[in-house]
């Protein structure tokens, strides 16, 4: 299992020696929602300045060691202080076709694509893109030790979360927006109650179970 250091700080030294290399335009790019039963699998690739200032840099972390309040934050000044975002979403539907592994490197892809300008080099929690031309390195917990990774992590979660808080409207019971889509007990229990909404991943295990209970 990942075991994360909540005390680290994401450091700029894959940013700084890649600028010492002439690369000027890095994006660090991750994703949220690869492990959720609903909703969109989200990538958000962000270009940082060569030299990033103010306080607001220490509190960067991987989003998912952050509360609500802190992401939403640190998402209004990553946004400001960024040369530029991006952000890239694949669908359910989209997720049931291609499988989650590809659809999570599409997501990124949707997002680096975007960027302008274009980035010359990518910095990656994990993966890496085979997608995707541009030079690139998959970092192990990226999003905990990597600057503009843990950024990205932060503008996407902020983003995913939006969306999947607005499901609750249009599909009430489920409480998506206290559990984000994943599978909590919580939402395997509304789950089973209620089957599945037109937003879960059919391709999913519970999402399937819910199904073939309701035949």
């Amino acid at each position: 299992m990942r075991q994360i250091n909540t005390r680290q700080k994401p450091s700029f030294s894959e940013e700084k020696a890649l600028h010492a290399r002439g690369y000027h335009f890095i994006a660090g790019v991750d994703e949220v929602g690869r492990g959720a039963l609903m909703g969109p699998v989200v990538a958000a690739a962000v270009i940082l300045p060569e030299n990033p200032k103010g306080r607001w840099r220490n509190r960067v972390r991987d989003s998912k060691q952050l509360s609500p309040t802190v992401r939403e934050s640190l998402y209004e000044y990553i946004t400001e202080k960024a040369v530029a975002t991006a952000i890239g979403v694949i669908t359910p539907e989209q997720i049931d076709s291609v499988g989650i592994a590809r659809a999570t490197r599409l997501a990124m892809k949707a997002a680096v694509e975007q960027l302008i300008p274009e980035p010359q080099y990518l910095l990656i929690d994990y993966f890496k893109i085979a997608e995707v031309t541009i030079p690139q390195k998959g970092i192990t917990f990226g999003d905990s030790i990597c600057f503009s990774i843990a950024c990205a992590s932060i503008i996407a979660k902020v983003y995913r979360d939006k969306i999947v808080s607005a499901m609750d409207e249009i599909y009430p019971g489920y409480e998506f927006s206290r559990h984000k889509g994943y599978g909590t007990r919580e939402h395997l229990t509304h789950l089973q109650r209620q089957g599945p909404c037109p937003e879960h991943r059919r391709s999913f295990g519970p999402v399937k179970e819910a199904l073939e209970c309701r035949l």
